[in-house]
C-alpha cells in the first residue's frame, strides 16, 4: 500500500493540475513553509439584551489583540508570530497559521456603543455587544382639512 499526500488543490481540473503537481512533489513547498496569513474563527450569537462574539485566538496574549469601532464597524485585529527554534529540527508539515490578521464586523444601529465590553481567557476573545432598548413608534394620527 502507498501512502499518498492529500491536497486539496489537486482536485481542481485544469491544464496546469499536473504541473503544479509535479512542482508541488519536487520542491514540497506547501509543506515546510509556514502560511503567511490566517483568519480567527468567530462563532456570534445573541439574545434578548446583547450580542455575543467568540473568537478564537489560541497562542496570542491579550497585549496582541486589539478591539476598535468606528462608524458601526467592530475590527478584530493582531498579530500571531512565526515561533522559530534554534534547534535543528526537520519540520514535515506546519499548518498553524502566523501574520496579522483582521475581522471587521457591521453593527446594528440599535446598539449601545459605550458599553460594548471584551474578555479574554484561555486563548478565546470574549466581546459583548449590548442593545439599545427599542422605543415604540409613536402613531400620530393628522387631522385632514
Amino acid at each position: 500500500m502507498t501512502l499518498v499526500k492529500m491536497n486539496p488543490r489537486r482536485t481542481t481540473l485544469s491544464p496546469w493540475t499536473n504541473w503544479d503537481r509535479m512542482v508541488s512533489d519536487f520542491y514540497n513547498t506547501d509543506e515546510v513553509e509556514p502560511k503567511s496569513s490566517w483568519t480567527p474563527a468567530v462563532d456570534i450569537s445573541e439574545d434578548d439584551k446583547a450580542y455575543q462574539m467568540h473568537v478564537d485566538l489560541p497562542g496570542l496574549s491579550r497585549k496582541d489583540i486589539s478591539v476598535n469601532i468606528k462608524d458601526n464597524v467592530l475590527t478584530v485585529s493582531g498579530e500571531r508570530s512565526y515561533e522559530k527554534n534554534d534547534k535543528k529540527d526537520t519540520y514535515y508539515r506546519v499548518e498553524r497559521g502566523y501574520g496579522k490578521f483582521s475581522r471587521c464586523f457591521r453593527l446594528p444601529d440599535e446598539v449601545i456603543e459605550d458599553n460594548i465590553n471584551a474578555s479574554f481567557k484561555n486563548g478565546v476573545l470574549n466581546v459583548t455587544v449590548p442593545k439599545a432598548e427599542e422605543v415604540p413608534a409613536k402613531e400620530l394620527e393628522i387631522k385632514v382639512a
